[in-house]
């Protein structure tokens, strides 16, 4: 079973990778930019498509690494959301770059088109696991959420428990009162509000 610290450490890992992944995918999309300029070719999609998938490969990883910093649920939505945008741009890429061709043999501009269909197929299989991270680590927070409010009440009936056994052998209205005062911490301890809020509600 993975812990909450292992799904983290590969969340971190594959969120670094994506920013890799990004930056080299920018940097491929602007030497063919640049080569198709310098041939004095028309700038297609297949040229551009590394820029904007690399920039969303770069969101992606960025997100992920404040996403396992601080594990907010805000965060983990939006590194959701991100990891399927760089998914889509990744695919798109990949045809656009793969129906361009990457020009005759053994010329620079076809280097360049092998690596940037290879960067893409990798910044997709990067989203696609950094997906399935980000729904592991929901899974577990919110198991571990689970078992702490089980804790809580679990501890809160105990502690109603011995309030009325304490207050049981005690005749009179004494007794009567402190038992009703014991009624009243344990509701506000289920119900989690504290007297002081209580207070200040009826003034």
């Amino acid at each position: 079973m993975c812990t909450t610290r292992h799904v983290l450490a590969c969340m971190l890992a594959c969120a670094l990778f994506e920013v890799a992944c990004g930056l080299v995918s920018i940097a491929l999309g602007a030497a063919s930019v640049a080569w198709a300029l310098r041939e004095a070719q028309p700038v297609r999609l297949g040229h551009g498509a590394p820029l904007w998938s690399g920039v969303c490969f770069l969101l992606c990883g960025v997100c992920g690494v404040f996403c396992a910093k601080r594990k907010s649920g805000r965060l983990m939505i939006l590194f959701s959301a991100l990891c399927i945008c760089g998914l889509i741009a990744g695919i798109l890429s990949f045809r656009f770059v793969w129906r361009r061709g990457g020009g005759a043999a053994g010329r620079p501009e076809g280097h360049v088109a092998v690596a940037s269909l290879s960067v893409a197929g990798v910044g997709v299989a990067g989203c696609a696991a950094s997906a399935w991270l980000t729904c592991r680590l929901a899974r577990n927070e919110q198991r571990r959420m689970f078992v702490e409010m089980e804790h809580s009440l679990h501890h809160t009936h105990e502690l109603t428990e011995r309030v009325r056994l304490a207050f049981a052998g005690m005749p009179g209205s004494f007794a009567r009162s402190l038992g009703r005062f014991g009624s009243e911490l344990a509701e506000v301890l289920n119900n989690g509000i504290s007297p002081v809020s209580q207070g200040s509600k009826s003034f």
